[in-house]
Protein backbone atom coordinates (compact mmCIF):
# COMPACT_ATOMS: atom_id res chain seq x y z
CA UNK A 1 0.00 0.00 0.00
CA UNK A 2 1.22 3.50 -0.85
CA UNK A 3 2.27 5.48 2.23
CA UNK A 4 -0.12 8.22 3.39
CA UNK A 5 2.65 10.81 3.11
CA UNK A 6 3.10 9.91 -0.57
CA UNK A 7 -0.65 10.10 -1.18
CA UNK A 8 -0.59 13.62 0.27
CA UNK A 9 2.16 14.58 -2.16
CA UNK A 10 0.15 13.17 -5.06
CA UNK A 11 -2.91 15.09 -3.95
CA UNK A 12 -0.93 18.32 -3.84
CA UNK A 13 0.37 17.76 -7.39
CA UNK A 14 -3.11 17.58 -8.97
CA UNK A 15 -5.20 19.41 -6.33
CA UNK A 16 -7.73 17.62 -4.14
CA UNK A 17 -10.54 17.81 -6.70
CA UNK A 18 -8.59 15.52 -9.06
CA UNK A 19 -7.53 13.02 -6.41
CA UNK A 20 -9.82 10.19 -5.28
CA UNK A 21 -9.41 7.58 -2.55
CA UNK A 22 -12.95 6.71 -1.50
CA UNK A 23 -13.93 3.04 -1.49
CA UNK A 24 -16.62 3.76 -4.07
CA UNK A 25 -14.11 5.33 -6.44
CA UNK A 26 -11.64 2.49 -5.92
CA UNK A 27 -14.29 -0.08 -6.79
CA UNK A 28 -15.27 1.87 -9.91
CA UNK A 29 -11.68 1.71 -11.17
CA UNK A 30 -10.96 -1.85 -10.00
CA UNK A 31 -12.00 -3.52 -13.26
CA UNK A 32 -12.22 -2.96 -17.01
CA UNK A 33 -14.11 -4.81 -19.76
CA UNK A 34 -12.36 -8.10 -18.96
CA UNK A 35 -14.42 -10.58 -16.92
CA UNK A 36 -13.09 -12.35 -13.82
CA UNK A 37 -10.32 -9.79 -13.16
CA UNK A 38 -10.37 -6.97 -10.62
CA UNK A 39 -8.15 -5.27 -8.04
CA UNK A 40 -8.55 -2.10 -5.96
CA UNK A 41 -6.06 0.75 -6.60
CA UNK A 42 -4.71 2.87 -3.75
CA UNK A 43 -5.87 6.08 -5.43
CA UNK A 44 -7.21 7.54 -8.67
CA UNK A 45 -5.65 10.66 -10.15
CA UNK A 46 -6.88 12.87 -12.99
CA UNK A 47 -3.96 15.00 -14.12
CA UNK A 48 -4.67 18.20 -16.03
CA UNK A 49 -1.35 18.75 -17.80
CA UNK A 50 1.74 16.83 -18.87
CA UNK A 51 3.92 18.52 -16.26
CA UNK A 52 1.74 16.99 -13.54
CA UNK A 53 2.13 13.56 -15.15
CA UNK A 54 5.90 14.01 -15.31
CA UNK A 55 5.98 14.99 -11.65
CA UNK A 56 3.84 11.95 -10.69
CA UNK A 57 6.09 9.58 -12.64
CA UNK A 58 9.24 10.96 -11.02
CA UNK A 59 7.65 10.58 -7.61
CA UNK A 60 6.71 6.97 -8.45
CA UNK A 61 10.36 6.20 -9.20
CA UNK A 62 11.46 7.81 -5.96
CA UNK A 63 8.82 6.19 -3.73
CA UNK A 64 8.48 2.91 -5.64
CA UNK A 65 4.76 2.78 -6.39
CA UNK A 66 3.17 1.80 -9.70
CA UNK A 67 1.09 3.74 -12.23
CA UNK A 68 -1.67 2.16 -14.32
CA UNK A 69 -2.75 4.47 -17.18
CA UNK A 70 -6.45 4.23 -18.08
CA UNK A 71 -8.80 5.63 -20.70
CA UNK A 72 -12.42 4.47 -20.87
CA UNK A 73 -11.70 1.08 -19.31
CA UNK A 74 -13.18 -0.88 -22.24
CA UNK A 75 -10.15 -3.16 -22.62
CA UNK A 76 -10.71 -6.90 -22.92
CA UNK A 77 -7.38 -8.35 -21.76
CA UNK A 78 -7.01 -6.76 -18.33
CA UNK A 79 -4.61 -4.08 -19.50
CA UNK A 80 -5.99 -1.36 -17.20
CA UNK A 81 -6.64 -3.55 -14.15
CA UNK A 82 -4.92 -2.03 -11.08
CA UNK A 83 -2.06 -3.91 -9.42
CA UNK A 84 -0.58 -3.94 -5.91
CA UNK A 85 0.71 -0.60 -4.61
CA UNK A 86 -0.59 1.48 -7.52
CA UNK A 87 -2.47 4.57 -8.55
CA UNK A 88 -4.74 4.70 -11.59
CA UNK A 89 -3.94 7.61 -13.91
CA UNK A 90 -7.30 8.47 -15.46
CA UNK A 91 -6.77 10.16 -18.85
CA UNK A 92 -10.45 10.17 -19.92
CA UNK A 93 -10.74 13.94 -19.32
CA UNK A 94 -8.07 14.60 -21.94
CA UNK A 95 -10.73 14.68 -24.65
CA UNK A 96 -9.93 17.55 -27.00
CA UNK A 97 -9.36 17.38 -30.75
CA UNK A 98 -6.55 19.91 -30.84
CA UNK A 99 -6.14 20.35 -34.61
CA UNK A 100 -7.47 19.03 -37.90
CA UNK A 101 -4.95 19.91 -40.60
CA UNK A 102 -6.65 19.66 -44.01
CA UNK A 103 -3.45 20.51 -45.90
CA UNK A 104 -1.44 17.66 -44.38
CA UNK A 105 -4.41 15.34 -43.69
CA UNK A 106 -3.56 14.94 -40.00
CA UNK A 107 -5.20 15.47 -36.63
CA UNK A 108 -3.60 16.16 -33.26
CA UNK A 109 -5.78 14.73 -30.48
CA UNK A 110 -5.61 14.17 -26.77
CA UNK A 111 -5.66 10.52 -25.64
CA UNK A 112 -9.14 10.70 -24.10
CA UNK A 113 -10.94 11.57 -27.36
CA UNK A 114 -13.73 9.07 -28.03
CA UNK A 115 -13.02 7.27 -31.31
CA UNK A 116 -16.45 7.83 -32.86
CA UNK A 117 -16.24 11.53 -31.95
CA UNK A 118 -13.15 11.83 -34.14
CA UNK A 119 -14.96 9.98 -36.93
CA UNK A 120 -17.84 12.44 -36.82
CA UNK A 121 -15.68 15.56 -36.72
CA UNK A 122 -13.41 14.66 -39.64
CA UNK A 123 -16.25 13.30 -41.79
CA UNK A 124 -18.00 16.68 -41.55
CA UNK A 125 -15.23 18.04 -43.77
CA UNK A 126 -14.94 15.07 -46.12
CA UNK A 127 -12.10 13.28 -44.36
CA UNK A 128 -11.90 9.78 -42.90
CA UNK A 129 -10.28 8.07 -39.91
CA UNK A 130 -10.72 4.36 -40.71
CA UNK A 131 -9.99 2.44 -37.45
CA UNK A 132 -13.38 1.56 -35.92
CA UNK A 133 -13.20 -0.81 -32.93
CA UNK A 134 -16.47 -2.45 -31.92
CA UNK A 135 -16.49 -0.21 -28.83
CA UNK A 136 -15.82 2.95 -30.88
CA UNK A 137 -18.69 4.87 -29.22
CA UNK A 138 -17.03 4.61 -25.80
CA UNK A 139 -13.34 3.69 -26.28
CA UNK A 140 -10.62 6.33 -26.48
CA UNK A 141 -7.88 7.02 -29.00
CA UNK A 142 -5.20 6.63 -26.32
CA UNK A 143 -6.48 3.16 -25.48
CA UNK A 144 -6.67 2.32 -29.19
CA UNK A 145 -2.99 3.24 -29.60
CA UNK A 146 -1.96 1.41 -26.42
CA UNK A 147 -3.65 -1.79 -27.66
CA UNK A 148 -3.14 -1.20 -31.41
CA UNK A 149 -6.88 -1.69 -31.84
CA UNK A 150 -8.45 -2.96 -35.05
CA UNK A 151 -12.07 -2.81 -36.12
CA UNK A 152 -14.57 -3.70 -38.79
CA UNK A 153 -12.68 -1.82 -41.53
CA UNK A 154 -9.32 -3.43 -40.77
CA UNK A 155 -9.28 -5.67 -43.86
CA UNK A 156 -9.03 -2.80 -46.32
CA UNK A 157 -7.71 0.04 -44.22
CA UNK A 158 -5.51 -1.56 -41.58
CA UNK A 159 -5.40 -0.98 -37.83
CA UNK A 160 -4.54 1.86 -35.48
CA UNK A 161 -0.75 1.67 -36.00
CA UNK A 162 -1.24 2.43 -39.70
CA UNK A 163 -2.65 5.85 -38.78
CA UNK A 164 -0.33 7.01 -35.97
CA UNK A 165 2.19 9.54 -37.29
CA UNK A 166 3.44 10.94 -34.02
CA UNK A 167 3.20 10.73 -30.24
CA UNK A 168 3.95 12.94 -27.29
CA UNK A 169 4.90 10.59 -24.46
CA UNK A 170 5.84 10.87 -20.81
CA UNK A 171 8.58 8.27 -20.37
CA UNK A 172 8.95 6.02 -17.30
CA UNK A 173 11.63 8.39 -15.94
CA UNK A 174 9.32 11.41 -16.19
CA UNK A 175 10.98 12.95 -19.24
CA UNK A 176 8.76 14.02 -22.15
CA UNK A 177 9.48 13.26 -25.80
CA UNK A 178 7.78 13.75 -29.16
CA UNK A 179 8.43 11.03 -31.73
CA UNK A 180 7.22 11.21 -35.30
CA UNK A 181 5.49 14.13 -36.97
CA UNK A 182 3.64 15.32 -40.07
CA UNK A 183 6.35 14.25 -42.51
CA UNK A 184 5.17 11.47 -44.78
CA UNK A 185 8.76 10.22 -44.93
CA UNK A 186 11.06 10.26 -41.91
CA UNK A 187 13.77 7.67 -41.18
CA UNK A 188 15.96 9.73 -38.86
CA UNK A 189 17.02 7.38 -36.09
CA UNK A 190 14.98 4.55 -34.59
CA UNK A 191 11.24 4.57 -35.18
CA UNK A 192 10.43 5.15 -31.52
CA UNK A 193 6.69 5.68 -31.94
CA UNK A 194 6.27 2.06 -32.98
CA UNK A 195 7.76 0.95 -29.65
CA UNK A 196 4.89 2.65 -27.88
CA UNK A 197 2.05 1.56 -30.18
CA UNK A 198 0.61 -1.64 -28.73
CA UNK A 199 2.80 -1.44 -25.61
CA UNK A 200 -0.29 -1.50 -23.36
CA UNK A 201 0.80 1.33 -21.09
CA UNK A 202 4.04 -0.38 -20.07
CA UNK A 203 6.53 1.95 -21.79
CA UNK A 204 5.02 5.43 -21.66
CA UNK A 205 1.98 7.64 -21.08
CA UNK A 206 0.49 9.36 -24.14
CA UNK A 207 -0.38 13.05 -23.82
CA UNK A 208 -0.89 13.92 -27.52
CA UNK A 209 -1.38 11.74 -30.59
CA UNK A 210 -0.90 12.73 -34.23
CA UNK A 211 -3.13 10.73 -36.58
CA UNK A 212 -3.20 10.32 -40.34
CA UNK A 213 -6.47 11.05 -42.12
CA UNK A 214 -7.53 10.08 -45.64
CA UNK A 215 -10.24 11.32 -48.03
CA UNK A 216 -13.67 9.95 -47.20
CA UNK A 217 -14.83 7.27 -49.69
CA UNK A 218 -17.35 8.65 -52.17
CA UNK A 219 -19.88 5.90 -51.68
CA UNK A 220 -20.36 2.40 -50.29
CA UNK A 221 -22.62 -0.63 -50.61
CA UNK A 222 -23.56 -2.87 -47.68
CA UNK A 223 -24.80 -6.46 -47.93
CA UNK A 224 -25.83 -9.36 -45.70
CA UNK A 225 -25.37 -12.93 -46.94
CA UNK A 226 -27.00 -15.88 -45.17
CA UNK A 227 -25.53 -19.41 -45.09
CA UNK A 228 -26.62 -22.85 -43.92
CA UNK A 229 -23.10 -23.76 -42.76
CA UNK A 230 -20.22 -21.88 -41.17
CA UNK A 231 -17.89 -23.56 -43.62
CA UNK A 232 -19.67 -21.96 -46.60
CA UNK A 233 -19.32 -18.52 -45.00
CA UNK A 234 -15.61 -19.12 -44.38
CA UNK A 235 -15.04 -20.32 -47.94
CA UNK A 236 -16.83 -17.23 -49.24
CA UNK A 237 -14.31 -15.01 -47.48
CA UNK A 238 -11.42 -16.80 -49.19
CA UNK A 239 -13.22 -16.65 -52.54
CA UNK A 240 -13.72 -12.89 -52.31
CA UNK A 241 -10.04 -12.28 -51.53
CA UNK A 242 -9.03 -14.66 -54.33
CA UNK A 243 -11.01 -12.43 -56.72
CA UNK A 244 -8.58 -9.64 -55.74
CA UNK A 245 -11.38 -7.70 -54.08
CA UNK A 246 -10.59 -6.05 -50.76
CA UNK A 247 -13.90 -5.04 -49.17
CA UNK A 248 -13.96 -2.42 -46.44
CA UNK A 249 -15.79 -4.91 -44.23
CA UNK A 250 -16.19 -8.69 -44.09
CA UNK A 251 -17.78 -9.63 -40.76
CA UNK A 252 -18.98 -13.04 -39.56
CA UNK A 253 -21.74 -14.06 -37.13
CA UNK A 254 -22.59 -17.62 -36.15
CA UNK A 255 -26.00 -19.05 -35.28
CA UNK A 256 -25.77 -18.37 -31.55
CA UNK A 257 -24.79 -14.77 -32.15
CA UNK A 258 -27.49 -14.25 -34.80
CA UNK A 259 -30.19 -15.46 -32.43
CA UNK A 260 -28.96 -13.23 -29.62
CA UNK A 261 -28.74 -10.20 -31.94
CA UNK A 262 -32.24 -10.77 -33.27
CA UNK A 263 -33.64 -11.13 -29.78
CA UNK A 264 -31.84 -7.93 -28.76
CA UNK A 265 -32.20 -5.65 -31.79
CA UNK A 266 -35.25 -7.05 -33.66
CA UNK A 267 -33.66 -6.61 -37.10
CA UNK A 268 -35.67 -9.30 -38.86
CA UNK A 269 -32.73 -11.71 -39.11
CA UNK A 270 -33.59 -15.35 -39.79
CA UNK A 271 -32.81 -17.44 -36.71
CA UNK A 272 -32.69 -20.82 -38.45
CA UNK A 273 -29.49 -20.16 -40.42
CA UNK A 274 -26.02 -21.24 -39.30
CA UNK A 275 -24.10 -18.06 -40.15
CA UNK A 276 -24.08 -14.75 -41.97
CA UNK A 277 -21.56 -12.35 -43.48
CA UNK A 278 -21.83 -8.58 -43.32
CA UNK A 279 -20.01 -7.19 -46.35
CA UNK A 280 -19.29 -3.63 -47.43
CA UNK A 281 -17.38 -2.23 -50.39
CA UNK A 282 -16.56 1.45 -50.72
CA UNK A 283 -14.78 3.90 -53.03
CA UNK A 284 -15.60 5.37 -56.44
CA UNK A 285 -19.24 4.68 -57.44
CA UNK A 286 -18.30 2.71 -60.58
CA UNK A 287 -15.80 0.55 -58.70
CA UNK A 288 -18.28 -0.02 -55.87
CA UNK A 289 -20.93 -1.32 -58.28
CA UNK A 290 -18.45 -3.65 -59.98
CA UNK A 291 -17.03 -5.01 -56.75
CA UNK A 292 -20.44 -5.43 -55.14
CA UNK A 293 -21.58 -7.53 -58.10
CA UNK A 294 -18.49 -9.74 -57.80
CA UNK A 295 -19.00 -10.13 -54.04
CA UNK A 296 -22.61 -11.19 -54.60
CA UNK A 297 -21.46 -13.73 -57.19
CA UNK A 298 -18.88 -15.16 -54.75
CA UNK A 299 -21.58 -15.55 -52.13
CA UNK A 300 -23.88 -17.34 -54.55
CA UNK A 301 -21.13 -19.69 -55.72
CA UNK A 302 -20.50 -20.67 -52.11
CA UNK A 303 -24.11 -21.54 -51.35
CA UNK A 304 -25.47 -18.32 -49.87
CA UNK A 305 -29.19 -18.94 -49.39
CA UNK A 306 -30.12 -15.25 -49.45
CA UNK A 307 -28.36 -11.92 -50.01
CA UNK A 308 -29.77 -8.60 -48.80
CA UNK A 309 -28.40 -5.38 -50.29
CA UNK A 310 -28.99 -2.05 -48.57
CA UNK A 311 -30.65 0.51 -50.80
CA UNK A 312 -30.18 3.53 -48.54
CA UNK A 313 -27.72 4.74 -45.92
CA UNK A 314 -30.36 4.15 -43.24
CA UNK A 315 -30.81 0.56 -44.36
CA UNK A 316 -27.03 0.09 -44.46
CA UNK A 317 -26.76 1.28 -40.86
CA UNK A 318 -29.51 -1.17 -39.92
CA UNK A 319 -27.64 -4.07 -41.52
CA UNK A 320 -24.42 -3.03 -39.78
CA UNK A 321 -26.26 -3.05 -36.46
CA UNK A 322 -26.35 -6.84 -36.79
CA UNK A 323 -22.59 -6.88 -36.27
CA UNK A 324 -22.05 -3.88 -34.03
CA UNK A 325 -24.55 -5.16 -31.47
CA UNK A 326 -23.09 -8.69 -31.34
CA UNK A 327 -21.22 -8.35 -28.06
CA UNK A 328 -24.04 -6.48 -26.31
CA UNK A 329 -26.56 -9.06 -27.50
CA UNK A 330 -24.48 -12.02 -26.34
CA UNK A 331 -23.80 -10.36 -22.98
CA UNK A 332 -27.53 -10.37 -22.17
CA UNK A 333 -27.72 -14.16 -22.32
CA UNK A 334 -25.71 -15.20 -19.24
CA UNK A 335 -24.27 -13.33 -16.22
CA UNK A 336 -20.67 -13.63 -17.47
CA UNK A 337 -19.47 -13.09 -21.04
CA UNK A 338 -15.88 -14.02 -21.89
CA UNK A 339 -15.03 -12.34 -25.20
CA UNK A 340 -11.83 -13.77 -26.67
CA UNK A 341 -9.74 -12.79 -29.64
CA UNK A 342 -7.73 -15.02 -32.00
CA UNK A 343 -6.42 -14.47 -35.52
CA UNK A 344 -5.57 -17.00 -38.21
CA UNK A 345 -4.52 -16.58 -41.86
CA UNK A 346 -7.60 -15.72 -43.93
CA UNK A 347 -7.35 -19.00 -45.81
CA UNK A 348 -7.81 -20.85 -42.49
CA UNK A 349 -10.96 -19.08 -41.27
CA UNK A 350 -13.30 -21.92 -42.27
CA UNK A 351 -11.06 -24.50 -40.56
CA UNK A 352 -10.81 -22.42 -37.38
CA UNK A 353 -14.56 -21.97 -37.20
CA UNK A 354 -15.02 -25.73 -37.37
CA UNK A 355 -12.42 -26.25 -34.61
CA UNK A 356 -14.19 -23.78 -32.33
CA UNK A 357 -17.44 -25.70 -32.78
CA UNK A 358 -15.75 -29.00 -31.97
CA UNK A 359 -14.02 -27.58 -28.88
CA UNK A 360 -17.26 -25.99 -27.67
CA UNK A 361 -19.00 -29.38 -27.78
CA UNK A 362 -16.03 -31.18 -26.24
CA UNK A 363 -16.09 -29.00 -23.12
CA UNK A 364 -19.88 -28.56 -23.09
CA UNK A 365 -19.83 -24.77 -23.06
CA UNK A 366 -21.89 -22.29 -25.07
CA UNK A 367 -19.77 -20.25 -27.48
CA UNK A 368 -21.04 -17.63 -29.89
CA UNK A 369 -18.47 -16.68 -32.52
CA UNK A 370 -18.35 -13.43 -34.46
CA UNK A 371 -15.56 -11.29 -35.81
CA UNK A 372 -13.56 -9.78 -38.61
CA UNK A 373 -13.49 -12.77 -40.94
CA UNK A 374 -11.91 -10.74 -43.73
CA UNK A 375 -8.65 -10.40 -41.80
CA UNK A 376 -8.93 -13.73 -39.99
CA UNK A 377 -9.73 -12.17 -36.60
CA UNK A 378 -12.41 -14.15 -34.73
CA UNK A 379 -14.04 -13.58 -31.35
CA UNK A 380 -15.20 -16.87 -29.80
CA UNK A 381 -17.38 -15.66 -26.92
CA UNK A 382 -18.26 -17.94 -24.00
CA UNK A 383 -21.63 -17.39 -22.33
CA UNK A 384 -21.29 -18.56 -18.74
CA UNK A 385 -21.66 -17.63 -15.06
CA UNK A 386 -18.57 -16.87 -12.98
CA UNK A 387 -20.32 -18.37 -9.92
CA UNK A 388 -20.22 -21.76 -11.63
CA UNK A 389 -16.56 -22.57 -10.93
CA UNK A 390 -16.71 -25.95 -12.64
CA UNK A 391 -18.03 -24.44 -15.89
CA UNK A 392 -15.48 -21.61 -15.74
CA UNK A 393 -12.77 -24.27 -15.44
CA UNK A 394 -14.07 -25.98 -18.57
CA UNK A 395 -14.18 -22.65 -20.39
CA UNK A 396 -10.53 -21.97 -19.50
CA UNK A 397 -9.49 -25.36 -20.85
CA UNK A 398 -11.52 -24.77 -24.01
CA UNK A 399 -9.86 -21.41 -24.66
CA UNK A 400 -6.41 -22.84 -24.10
CA UNK A 401 -7.20 -25.45 -26.77
CA UNK A 402 -8.59 -22.78 -29.09
CA UNK A 403 -5.36 -20.76 -28.73
CA UNK A 404 -3.25 -23.82 -29.48
CA UNK A 405 -5.31 -24.68 -32.57
CA UNK A 406 -5.04 -21.11 -33.85
CA UNK A 407 -1.26 -21.20 -33.46
CA UNK A 408 -1.10 -24.55 -35.30
CA UNK A 409 -2.81 -22.84 -38.24
CA UNK A 410 -0.16 -20.11 -38.26
CA UNK A 411 -2.30 -17.78 -36.16
CA UNK A 412 -1.92 -15.84 -32.92
CA UNK A 413 -3.54 -15.56 -29.49
CA UNK A 414 -4.71 -11.97 -29.96
CA UNK A 415 -5.37 -9.81 -32.99
CA UNK A 416 -6.51 -6.60 -31.35
CA UNK A 417 -7.42 -6.97 -27.65
CA UNK A 418 -3.83 -7.22 -26.44
CA UNK A 419 -2.04 -9.55 -24.05
CA UNK A 420 -2.55 -7.72 -20.76
CA UNK A 421 -3.11 -9.91 -17.73
CA UNK A 422 -5.50 -12.33 -19.36
CA UNK A 423 -3.19 -13.84 -21.97
CA UNK A 424 0.36 -13.37 -20.77
CA UNK A 425 0.68 -17.03 -19.75
CA UNK A 426 0.08 -17.99 -23.39
CA UNK A 427 2.46 -15.46 -24.96
CA UNK A 428 5.38 -17.91 -25.16
CA UNK A 429 3.28 -20.21 -27.36
CA UNK A 430 3.23 -17.66 -30.16
CA UNK A 431 6.32 -15.50 -29.49
CA UNK A 432 8.79 -17.93 -27.96
CA UNK A 433 10.85 -17.34 -24.82
CA UNK A 434 13.69 -15.56 -26.61
CA UNK A 435 11.33 -12.95 -28.02
CA UNK A 436 9.76 -12.42 -24.59
CA UNK A 437 13.22 -11.90 -23.07
CA UNK A 438 13.89 -9.31 -25.78
CA UNK A 439 10.69 -7.52 -24.75
CA UNK A 440 11.84 -7.65 -21.12
CA UNK A 441 15.16 -6.11 -22.12
CA UNK A 442 13.35 -3.16 -23.71
CA UNK A 443 11.09 -2.77 -20.67
CA UNK A 444 14.03 -2.83 -18.23
CA UNK A 445 15.95 -0.28 -20.31
CA UNK A 446 13.09 2.23 -20.38
CA UNK A 447 11.50 1.43 -17.02
CA UNK A 448 14.18 0.02 -14.69
CA UNK A 449 12.00 0.46 -11.60
CA UNK A 450 9.02 -1.25 -13.31
CA UNK A 451 6.54 1.48 -12.37
CA UNK A 452 4.40 1.64 -15.53
CA UNK A 453 1.63 -0.97 -15.67
CA UNK A 454 3.76 -3.75 -14.17
CA UNK A 455 2.79 -7.37 -14.70
CA UNK A 456 1.02 -6.70 -17.98
CA UNK A 457 2.06 -8.55 -21.17
CA UNK A 458 4.78 -10.46 -19.26
CA UNK A 459 6.36 -10.62 -15.79
CA UNK A 460 9.83 -9.31 -15.05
Amino acid sequence: MIKSSVLKQLSSIVENKNFYTSQEDKITYSYDGTPLLEHLPDAIIRPTNKEQISHIVKLANKEHFSIVPRGAGTGLSGGSIPVENCIVLDMSQWNKILEIDTENLTAWVEPGVITSQLHQEVEKIGLFYPPDPGSMNICTIGGNVAENSGGLRGLKYGVTKNYVMGLEVVLPNGEIIICGGKNVKDVAGYNLKDFFIGSEGTLGIFTRILLKLIPKPQTSKTMLAYFNTQSDAGKTVSAIIAQKIIPATVEFLDKTTIRCVEDFAKLGLPTDIESLLLLEVDGHPVVVEEEAAKVVECCKRNNAIEIKIAGTEEEAMRLKTARRSAFSALARTKPTTILEDITVPRSSVAVMLEKIQVISKKYDIQIGTFGHAGDGNLHPTCLTDERNYEEIGRAEKAYEEIFVEAIKLGGTITGEHGTGLAKKKFLHLVSGYTAIETMRTIKRALDPNNILNPGKVFDL
